[in-house]
């Protein structure tokens, strides 16, 4: 397990644990965004649609990006690493175009994949949520291997009315069963899944928690950004990470941050992991929780990381 903090946290956990208690009970990210939602303009994500069924009862909106050829010249697109998004509460509810447009468009990820492929990265490039050691360890893996870019479908997550491992069963089966082919259709990868990951912030990262670690013969790599958690449900997190790794092995990753409500959780769930023998990362940068985060260390930190993990390169 890997932790890194900008200094003792302990004296804020009071204070954050209440303040998670707020953020389940009324929704975390919650600052409203345009209604509708375009692809980034000059950008090479599409946005592409899918009918009713169990896991979308009112169908499904995406947006996908495929980074090539913008992240240079081309490799074997059977190569390409994959990628599932998912996105906070704020989105959820107000229509499939606005959450297909959260993490392109509302959270800016367009951007941080441009910036990925023009280093160094600049604090102000992260909003300022960074520390001069992380912003060193960012830069400096981004120096040993260009950023290539991953191909990422960015659906429109719901806040699903039983928030349970059992709950996200029907939406996992959408992901797997529909989103992801769609997405290696567009594409053109055959990424086995060493290659293919998912991940998602706040309400989208606890649902992406469940499903990856349901179906871990789909989903090499696990990550979450600031998951919506409860300190409680650590043995849950250890139950679902024990029986996926028990079919295949999952490189899994917890990310927080020192004024995230819900770093309690995340500390205890990862603490569960490592008492129970759970292969993980922890890792807690500076930043909010909101919309800020996203736009900056949250989403450089999900892009670059599975970028690495699944081109097989040493994580930052």
């Amino acid at each position: 397990m890997l932790v890194r903090t900008r200094g003792s946290l302990d004296a804020m956990d009071r204070r954050l644990l209440l303040q998670a208690g707020a953020a389940l009970a009324l929704g975390a990210c919650t600052r409203r965004s345009p209604e509708g939602a375009a692809p980034p303009a000059g950008s090479a994500w599409r946005l592409a649609s899918f009918d009713r069924g169990p896991g979308a009862p009112e169908g499904e909106r995406a947006m996908l990006l495929a980074p090539w050829p913008e992240a240079g010249p081309a490799p074997d697109p059977a190569s390409r690493p994959l990628l599932v998004a998912l996105h906070g509460r704020g989105e959820a509810g107000r229509g499939l175009d606005v959450g297909a447009g959260a993490w392109p468009v509302e959270y800016q990820l367009d951007r941080l994949h441009r910036r990925l492929l023009a280093p160094p990265l600049l604090a102000s490039d992260l909003l300022d949520m960074t520390n001069a050691e992380r912003l060193g360890r960012l830069n400096a893996s981004l120096a040993a291997a260009p950023y290539r870019g991953i191909a990422v479908a960015g659906p429109a997550t719901p806040d699903l009315p039983d928030h349970s491992p059992d709950g996200a069963r029907p939406y996992g089966r959408f992901i797997v069963e529909e989103l992801l082919p769609r997405l290696r259709a567009e594409t053109g990868s055959t990424a086995d899944r060493a290659a293919t990951g998912i991940d998602g912030v706040s309400m989208g990262g606890r649902l992406a928690l469940f499903v990856g670690l349901q179906n871990p013969e789909v989903f090499g790599v696990v990550g979450v950004l600031q998951p919506a958690l409860r300190a409680e449900e650590a043995p849950l997190v250890l139950d679902l990470a024990r029986a996926a790794m028990a079919k295949a092995k999952v490189v899994l990753r917890l990310v927080t941050s020192d004024e995230d409500p819900f770093l309690p959780a995340v500390r205890a769930a990862s603490q569960a992991l490592r008492e129970g023998g759970v292969p993980h990362e922890l890792l807690v940068i500076p930043g909010t929780h909101g919309y800020d985060f996203n736009r900056g260390p949250g989403g450089v930190e999900m892009l670059l990381w599975h970028e690495r993990v699944q081109r097989g390169l040493p994580p930052p």
